[in-house]
């Protein structure tokens, strides 16, 4: 299910051609039609505007955090996963535009070239104070935090683009991690 605040074409095409069935709901979109869905995992979009704004959306998410499916957010869909767990989010001073921004995988060790268009971040304060959510993702340039994971969770997000085209693809990598986790998880 992708709860679509502003997706782009090419983010659903990264998970359809590997082969995942996607169904698109409005951002507003409650809880309950989402279910009906009987999704096997759930995919927070990218998209516009000050997330701290977007109570519908962080309601929602509380929801779907609580069935334990997998979760995977992008940009948008990154900054409501943190406050969906009570990780506020602030306005950057200089957002972050444009292609080759390298961010640290701390859980690979591996540097990656993003794409990213954002001018939203997660507090690093609030996660390192944190029970529920871990840092697995930081900008070298300024350190602000590019990734998280819920600790007890199968829901991760990151800030930048992994989908983008034209633009590095150093990131694709996330999208076939997430189908894994779905699969994994519907093992259980």
């Amino acid at each position: 299910a992708v709860l679509d605040f502003g997706t782009k074409k090419n983010i659903l095409k990264c998970f359809s051609e590997p082969g995942a069935y996607l169904k698109v709901f409005p951002a507003k979109t409650g809880f309950d039609e989402l279910q009906a869905f009987e999704p096997d995992g759930y995919f927070l979009s990218n998209g516009p505007g000050d997330p701290a704004s977007m109570d519908y959306a962080i309601k929602t998410i509380k929801q779907i955090l609580e069935t334990g499916q997998p979760t995977f957010g992008i940009c948008l869909g990154h900054q409501l996963l943190a406050l969906a767990n009570d990780i506020p989010t602030y306005k950057m001073h200089h957002g972050h535009r444009g292609i080759n921004h390298p961010v640290k995988n701390l859980l690979s060790g591996y540097c990656e070239v993003t794409s990213q268009n954002h001018g939203f971040g997660v507090s690093p304060e609030a996660i390192e104070n944190s029970d529920k959510v871990e840092i697995t993702h930081i900008n070298l340039n300024d350190g602000t935090i590019e990734g998280i994971k819920v600790k007890s969770l199968p829901a991760y997000s990151v800030q930048y683009h992994p989908e983008a085209s034209p633009g590095p693809h150093d990131s694709r990598y996330l999208f076939d991690q997430f189908l894994g986790t779905i699969n994994e998880h519907k093992k259980i």
